[in-house]
């Protein structure tokens, strides 16, 4: 278990300056944690070089993006994109003469889940040439990067890469049931992970989640001695999640959501960066605090643990800095509903006694329980329902606040980080948002 090591004093302003480059190892999509890297590196002046994971024609075939969708991602990005597909896992991988994974999967139905098996060996093959496809192309990578990257120039490699479950239509009803069932509906993260897709999932998300970060770092080795003997330096950062602080019964209390069954993974993930950093590389893994955005949709009630930001921004930059913010979550509610109940009923729920007999850090993840899922979901639906419209949310407020200053503090932080793991808390956020450099982001 990774010693537990939260960022208490804001990074100092990092070395980074203008023609410096942030290279994301992932492609953007959206908005979410990734935004607030590429948003901070071009106020400060650095470059941004971005990836893709390409795209997959009708017929399965993995491909570069066409020039429209290039011009698109770039649009999006802002930056440069070298059209190499760095598609991680291998779910799509036909080897030795049988299907994929996934063609396997089409015809799996969810009842059957226990009961669903590969041939001998199989996965392990499909893994070894899906890693094969990923260095070669994160080799192909390095390759242009060497023309991209101005000589002296300091690199932030920046791995957003994460998820890893299987491109198959039986999981959707098995993780709807693992995530959101009660009653009947209700399946036991445990005994999903016990039987051979679960053991599957989680040999995918250690691949897509983990040791992606493991690859980008040896296949960038020869790229990263150039810039180093060119006088520049070379960070890498990775984004972990492993529980957060939030302020529960006005103290700051690690909690978090449960099951996260990607969460074997993202320990691997530190690890990886702990092994990094014994070699001499700088490299961070940065736990962040829950948001919620397209790909967490899935995990209804993750939100929750957001909604405390708002006490912990009062508490760390004052009241009246922190009206605005309250004004505008408070606009988002219904007719008689408040930002004070709100809080009040997310407290109860984090100060439940279910939760805490669960929630550990030093057995964490944990797996579901019936009682918790049943408490959780109807905190999750009762606090969604306070809301005059579904699609204005205070969660979704909060998670701009959250992705804007974990990339401030991770730009800054990554050029001389204070151990290979962090945990970004909301005190952190809080702090960052209350001083002058940080001001801008509680801004509509």
């Amino acid at each position: 278990m990774t010693e537990y090591r939260a960022m208490q004093e804001l990074p100092e302003i990092a070395g980074y300056k203008a023609g410096d480059v942030l290279v994301l190892a992932g492609e953007l999509f959206g908005r979410g944690y990734a935004n607030g890297l590429v948003d901070e590196a071009k106020r400060i002046g650095m470059t941004v070089i971005g990836t893709t994971v390409g795209r997959r024609d009708s017929d399965g075939t993995l491909r570069p993006l066409n020039s429209d969708e290039l011009a698109e991602s770039e649009a999006l990005l802002g930056g440069k994109i070298i059209n190499v597909p760095l598609e991680a896992g291998f779910d799509m991988e036909a080897v030795a003469g049988q299907p994929s994974v996934a063609e396997q999967l089409k015809k799996a139905r969810p009842d059957d889940w226990n009961t669903i098996s590969f041939a001998e060996g199989f996965i392990e093959q499909a893994r070894s040439a899906g890693t094969a496809r990923f260095r070669a192309a994160v080799a192909g990578v390095a390759q242009e990067l060497e023309t991209l990257i101005p000589t002296g120039a300091n690199v932030l490699f920046a791995h957003t890469m994460a998820g890893g479950i299987p491109r198959a239509r039986v999981f959707m009803p098995l993780l709807n049931r693992i995530f959101k069932g009660t009653g009947d509906k209700y399946l036991s993260s445990g005994a999903f992970w016990d039987s051979r897709l679960g053991r599957l999932c989680e040999v995918s998300f250690n691949e897509v989640t983990a040791d992606t970060f493991h690859y980008l770092l040896e296949e960038t080795a020869a790229l990263r001695g150039k810039i180093s003997a060119a006088a520049g330096r070379v960070c890498y950062s990775a984004y972990g999640y492993h529980g957060t602080e939030v302020l529960v019964n006005g103290e700051y209390q690690w909690q978090s959501y449960t099951p996260y069954v990607q969460g074997l993974a993202k320990m691997r993930l530190e690890d990886i960066a702990l092994e990094a950093s014994r070699q001499g590389i700088t490299a961070t893994v940065f736990n962040c605090p829950e948001i919620q955005t397209n790909s967490s949709a899935l995990f209804l009630g993750v939100e929750i643990s957001l909604y405390p930001l708002l006490t912990a921004i009062q508490r760390e930059a004052g009241a009246a800095a922190a009206a605005p913010v309250f004004a505008r979550c408070q606009a988002m509610l219904k007719e008689g509903e408040t930002v004070d109940n709100l809080l009040a009923r997310t407290n109860d729920y984090l100060a439940s006694p279910v939760l805490a007999s669960i929630v550990e850090y030093d057995s964490w993840p944990q797996h579901n329980t019936l009682e918790q899922a049943e408490l959780m979901l109807a905190a999750s639906a009762g606090l969604m329902g306070m809301h005059a419209d579904q699609k204005q949310l205070v969660c979704a407020e909060l998670s701009r606040i959250v992705f804007l200053s974990t990339g401030r503090l991770i730009v800054h932080a990554s050029w001389s980080p204070a151990a290979p793991v962090v945990w970004l808390n909301h005190s952190i956020i809080a702090r960052l948002v209350a001083e002058e450099r940080g001001r801008d982001i509680l801004d509509a």
